[in-house]
This record gives C-alpha cells, sequence and structure tokens, in this order.
C-alpha cells in the first residue's frame, strides 16, 4: 500500500518529492501553486521535471491539490480564471508527473440546484477542451457543509458521464467527507462500494485522502482527525484500507501534525497497523 501526507512545496516540488520519501512515504501531495489565489504561477519547469524523474526511480506516486477558490460552479467572470486556474494546476501536475489535480466538488448556494451542476459541467467542459495531457482532474465528494452538492457517488459518477471529455475526469475519495456527510457511517462500506461499482465510480477512483473525523458521521462538518483519535473506529480504517477497490491506491493524509505525532510517525502507525493481524 502506498502511504503518505501532504507537504509544502516551500523547497520546490523536487524538494517536496525527497521530504516524501525521507519521512518513508510512498506517495505525496501537493499545493501547485498559493492555495488561496487562482493566480496563474510561472513555474520552474526544470525543478518539476526533477520530481518527475525522482519519483519515477523511487517508485513515489503524487498527486496534486487545485486552490480552494476554484469553485467549479461559480459564475462568470470567476468561472474564466477558476477555468485558467485549474489548467495551470493541470500543467504543473503533467510536468512533475502526478496522477492529477484533485478538485472539490463544486458548491452552489442558488434557489435551483440544477444550475449549480449546469455550471459545474460548462466549467469542466471549457478545462477539457483546451487540455491535452494525461494528469486527470480528480473530483472530490463533498462532506455537506456548504450543502448537498457532492456528497453522493450517484452525482460524482453523473457528472463524469454528463462532461463532453469524461477521460479527463478521475475521483479522489475524502474519508472524513464520506463520514461526515452520511455517505460512509464506518458500517456500512460494503453497501457503498456494492452502489459505486454499479455506477462506475471504482474504475475512475485513482487516489484516497485518507482522514478520520472529530465528529459523528452525518454530521456535515467538515474537520480532519488524526487517523487515531477520531470517530472513524481503527478496525473501520483498517478494513476500508484493505477493501480490494481501496488497497491499490495512493492513501494521502490530511490530518493534523505536531512536533511529537508528525505525519512521518502516522505513516508508521498506518502501516503497522496493516501488518497487524488481530
Amino acid at each position: 500500500m502506498k502511504f503518505g501526507c501532504h507537504i509544502s512545496i516551500r523547497n520546490g516540488y523536487f524538494g517536496c518529492a525527497k521530504k516524501a520519501l525521507n519521512i518513508g512515504a510512498q506517495a505525496f501531495q501537493y499545493f501547485p501553486k498559493n492555495p488561496r489565489s487562482l493566480k496563474i504561477k510561472v513555474f520552474d519547469r526544470h525543478d518539476a521535471e526533477s520530481c518527475a524523474k525522482f519519483c519515477a526511480e523511487n517508485q513515489l506516486v503524487s498527486i496534486a491539490h487545485t486552490s480552494y477558490p476554484a469553485n467549479l460552479s461559480s459564475d462568470y467572470p470567476k468561472s474564466k480564471h477558476v477555468v485558467e486556474s485549474i489548467l495551470n494546476d493541470l500543467d504543473i501536475s503533467q510536468a512533475c508527473g502526478s496522477i492529477g489535480v484533485v478538485v472539490h466538488f463544486g458548491t452552489f448556494k442558488g434557489e435551483d440546484p440544477l444550475e449549480g451542476y449546469k455550471r459545474m459541467i460548462e466549467t469542466l467542459n471549457q478545462i477539457c477542451e483546451k487540455w491535452d495531457g494525461d494528469s486527470l482532474i480528480l473530483l472530490e465528494n463533498n462532506a455537506g457543509k456548504s450543502g448537498q452538492m457532492g456528497t453522493t457517488i450517484e452525482e460524482l459518477a453523473k457528472i463524469r458521464q454528463l462532461v463532453d471529455y469524461p477521460e479527463h475526469i478521475g475521483f479522489c475519495l475524502d474519508t472524513c467527507h464520506a463520514y461526515a456527510s452520511g455517505l460512509w457511517n464506518g458500517d456500512n462500506w460494503n453497501e457503498v462500494v456494492k452502489k459505486g461499482k454499479t455506477l462506475g465510480y471504482f474504475e475512475h477512483l485513482k487516489a484516497v485522502h485518507l482522514n478520520n473525523s472529530m465528529y459523528k458521521s452525518g454530521s456535515k462538518r467538515d474537520r480532519h482527525a488524526n487517523i487515531n483519535s477520531g470517530y472513524i473506529k481503527e478496525k473501520q480504517i483498517k478494513a476500508f484500507m484493505e477493501s480490494p477497490v481501496i488497497k491499490h491506491l495512493p492513501m494521502i493524509l490530511e490530518t493534523p501534525a505536531q512536533e511529537n505525532y508528525t505525519h512521518k510517525d502516522e505513516i508508521a502507525y498506518l502501516k503497522a497497523l496493516i501488518h497487524d493481524n488481530r
């Protein structure tokens, strides 16, 4: 299994990959640019290509994560900036040899929810029409904090089906979001898998955000907890990770890190948990 965590690009993309290997990770996630801005980044392509080469030599896999303001259901003129920003992220992701760029499912607060889905499909079509690389857009499920959009497998699968270029779309499953939304309650994973297989979701699932939850299932509260300290029980996390539709995927921690419990410690904990036969 490929465990990893989110890592800063403070020392460049190549430096990010080296740090991942240094802490015992087999996978990592990074922000291609400032996570709070849609501003286009002119990046060091040599640094990105060095990252890709290093990852290939060391069997590391990576995913990028787009900026937080990139709402796929934005209206014009913001949607224009979202399109340009995500294309910039895809370009960086491609240069770094990453699987793709995680993008949150759209959120919409208007009266007609169908308008939110229409905007999202239009934005994705504009991005995909201009993109010809291998790096994918990885749609991430929502926790329900900003409304019900993006909290079900049906929505994720349907959006991919409706866009003009589905070959550019994959998925990233966030366990905290799935738990917070009520999609997964810790005990119904087999039901989730059955539904996901029927809808064609798992054949396009490319990565996992492995997070516990500070709040109960169905709370709609998106607060990540360390794997060993949230509401999702250890045995439930272990069963999830060992699921045939999950165990081959990169699993990325987006959990709190402190001096006395780093991501290196948490990755070691996950590796021990998988080898625990209890």
